[in-house]
């Protein structure tokens, strides 16, 4: 057995709509958006009583998605902190390939995103750097260097 691919990484948030923005301006197309509800979905992630947006993003030409989840019942819980840095256990961040950095930070800016950090060089492979955006979400951007 082994794995044939990954599907999706699932974050929940509080605002879809500014979400989706971010994700959409980073390059992402957005492939759907509804409500999912209903036993099955209950069943699947262990709550009852289920009411909830979902989008799915996908990166063009690829099978990676994003799946953006805003929950309406029950409310989502917030981690502390907010703004973890990047030793806090769990999953921190996603990690995009660009074709620019400087490019890319300065369109996600307009969507409220930050540096983490800097923008770095690692040898002469990748310029990285991590943006974090709406909610805290924290996304690295690698620009492979020639």
């Amino acid at each position: 057995m082994a794995i044939k691919r990954m599907d999706n990484v699932l974050i929940v948030v509080e605002d879809l709509d500014a979400v989706i923005a971010f994700f959409v301006e980073l390059g992402m197309e957005l492939e759907g958006k509804g409500p999912v509800e209903g036993r099955w979905v209950e069943r699947v992630i262990g709550i009852d009583d289920v009411r909830q947006d979902v989008a799915m993003l996908k990166i063009p030409g690829t099978p990676g998605r994003v799946e953006l989840v805003r929950f309406h019942a029950p409310e989502a819980i917030r981690n502390d902190p907010k703004d973890a840095p990047a030793n806090t256990l769990g999953l921190r961040r996603v990690m995009f390939a660009v074709d620019d950095v400087d490019d890319t930070v300065a369109r996600l800016r307009k969507h409220g995103a930050e540096l983490v950090g800097t923008v770095e060089q690692y040898e002469n492979v990748y310029r990285l750097c991590y943006v974090r955006g709406p909610e805290g979400i924290v996304v690295g951007l690698a620009e492979e260097l020639s």
